[in-house]
């Protein structure tokens, strides 16, 4: 039986993991969320857990006094957050919840020694190697969520040697945006880059999504998971979303992972991992889809990906002033203060300016994130 502290439950990730831990009966012990009272208080009514929380007080309040007949005990904030990460009660930590926010519950998680289901790129991004030492340190498995990342550590399995793999290949489905110009994206509008052509996500992750940040991140992510040069990760774009990515093995050979674009299968994987089980996702089925295509990215046009990867290469704390940056400039464009090609020109300008201190810590991530958040709004006002 899994125990499962599920943080960020409310969100679109969270609402599948509950969707297969329903299916396969695991065992809800801990469920976290920003300020949705409405969701958590039906989450909790349903899965019974002994601790929930609202990172936000206000909300944490009013959910006290709407559970106050189940036997729940509710916290809140980040320390509310970091007790649910570090539950004695739990074996897995699905960590679901986005942003920075969901650095500091990784890295107690990990000292804690649970098994960490890992969907918040972001912990990787800005955490880096303070992450995957420690991991090592305590013996903990990171497992990756996303289903890029997942269909990556899916076809590693077919090798237990990883000096076997020669790189891989990550694919990105476009956006909504896939063959403009970037002249064209100058007066888009926040409902326009909210419409993603495959995937369901929240807000912040389909405008990175539209921008191509996201695939951006996601290679600074499979630099730190699957231990990569970046020179050995390759960008796709494959428009149907079938093909989640691919390992290309020494003798040529290419491994990939394919089905239809569901969240609910790498979700799935990684709790049932090693094992698979069955699912109640729809059969792919291949004649249907008739034909898959494959482009180069257009790093002209989407300069956002050429962010991610210089930040790679300056390496220190730029990857984490880029995602701290990305984070401020997505919110002030869904809030309509800036254009939509300004995010990319805010993220690299906030990234240059960081630190190249290898030897970072906890504090100083957190203080390059701070930074290039101020460098964002100073740079707008």
């Amino acid at each position: 039986m899994k125990n499962i502290s599920l943080l960020g439950s409310t969100g679109s990730i969270g609402v599948q993991t509950l969707d297969v831990c329903r299916i396969h009966g695991y065992n809800i012990v801990c469920l976290t969320a920003n300020s949705r009272v409405d969701i958590m208080e039906q989450q909790v009514r349903e899965f019974k857990p002994d601790l929930v929380c609202m990172t936000d007080n206000k909300a944490a309040e009013e959910l006290k006094t709407r559970i106050s007949d189940t036997s729940a005990k509710v916290v809140s904030g980040m320390d509310g957050l970091i007790e649910c990460a570090v539950y004695k009660g739990a074996d897995t930590v699905l960590n679901s919840v986005v942003g920075m926010v969901g650095l500091r519950p990784t890295l107690e998680a990990i000292k804690a020694k649970k098994i960490i289901a890992l969907a918040n790129k972001e912990t990787l991004v800005a955490g880096g190697h303070l992450v995957t030492n420690l991991a090592k340190e305590y013996g903990v498995s990171i497992l990756p969520v996303d289903s890029e990342h997942s269909a990556i550590f899916q076809s590693m399995q077919c090798s237990p040697n990883p000096s076997a793999v020669k790189k891989i290949i990550l694919t990105a489905s476009g956006g909504p945006f896939f063959g403009k110009k970037l002249s064209e994206l100058e007066n888009i509008k926040p409902s326009d880059a909210l419409k993603h052509p495959n995937w369901n996500m929240g807000a912040k992750i389909t405008i990175d999504s539209a921008t191509m940040m996201n695939k951006g991140l996601e290679s600074i992510e499979a630099k730190w998971l699957f231990d990569m040069k970046n020179e050995d990760i390759e960008i796709v774009v494959h428009r149907e979303s079938v093909v989640h990515s691919a390992v290309v093995y020494q003798d040529n050979s290419v491994i990939a992972q394919l089905s239809v674009p569901d969240m609910r299968i790498p979700i799935q994987y990684v709790l049932t991992f090693p094992e698979r089980k069955p699912s109640p996702v729809k059969e792919l089925s291949l004649t249907d889809y008739g034909k898959l295509t494959f482009f180069e990215p257009d790093y002209e046009t989407f300069k956002c990906i050429n962010v991610c990867k210089d930040a790679i290469e300056l390496g220190g704390l730029h990857p984490a002033a880029a995602n701290g940056a990305n984070e401020e400039s997505v919110k002030l464009f869904l809030n309509g203060k800036i254009k939509f090609t300004d995010i990319a020109y805010l993220n690299n300008e906030a990234m240059k300016n960081a630190s190249d201190k290898i030897d970072f810590t906890l504090d100083d991530v957190l203080e390059a994130d701070r930074k290039a958040r101020e460098y964002v709004i100073e740079a707008v006002r």
